[in-house]
């Protein structure tokens, strides 16, 4: 029985082929740079220059979740414990609230007032307290100007948050520590120690 050949495909369209495949994946992948690129931009834009210790800490007027308004200038002849945390009740940030609630009496008796800080407003800074039991004021900054004046602000997941950072402001409201790298779990207890060597000089 006469076989049947069949043609050969011409070595050029092989070619042009896989050149095509290479094309595309190629396309695909500076889409994924590119768009990595942007949200790596869209978050550096966002946050403005950090102030440092020694700096005056930057004032503020922001309602707590009982529609009482702060600034930073309410509190002089005070430290303040100005902590800047991404979301209510999530699992970081409530295990942070309730390190400072746990230690609320020793921060009284260093005469160290406590100010949470996030982007959400003053209903859910509200639920957050009640469910809690926090006994500290949490600041309602949902325009991010607070967050923007201390350099803060960032963009994650597609919202626009703070960062985990604390500054301790002094009773001249002056910031005396800035705390970048916050563990939740051992924070409270790290700025009772700070405040303790602070005050002894």
């Amino acid at each position: 029985m006469e076989q049947l050949q069949h043609a050969p495909v011409p070595l050029a369209r092989i070619h042009m082929k896989h050149w095509g495949n290479e094309v595309l994946i190629m396309k695909k992948t500076i889409s994924i740079l590119s768009a990595l690129s942007l949200l790596l931009l869209g978050s550096l834009s966002i946050a403005a220059e950090q102030v440092s210790a020694g700096q005056p800490a930057p004032d503020f007027e922001l309602a707590d979740q009982d529609g009482q308004v702060h600034s930073i200038e309410d509190y002089r002849g005070k430290w303040v414990a100005l902590y800047f945390y991404p979301k209510d009740d999530t699992p970081g940030c409530t295990t942070e609230a309730c390190e400072f609630r746990d230690n609320i009496f020793a921060f009284r008796s260093a005469n160290c007032e406590i100010l949470g800080v996030s982007l959400d407003d003053e209903e859910s800074h509200k639920a957050f307290s009640e469910k809690h039991g926090l006994p500290f004021p949490l600041l309602a900054d949902t325009s991010g100007v607070a967050a923007d004046a201390y350099g803060v602000k960032s963009e994650r997941f597609g919202m626009t948050l703070a960062k985990r950072q604390t500054f301790l402001i002094d009773p001249d409201g002056n910031i005396a520590k800035h705390y970048e790298k916050v563990d939740p779990d051992t924070h409270s207890a790290e700025i009772l120690n700070d405040l303790s060597n602070l005050q002894l000089h």
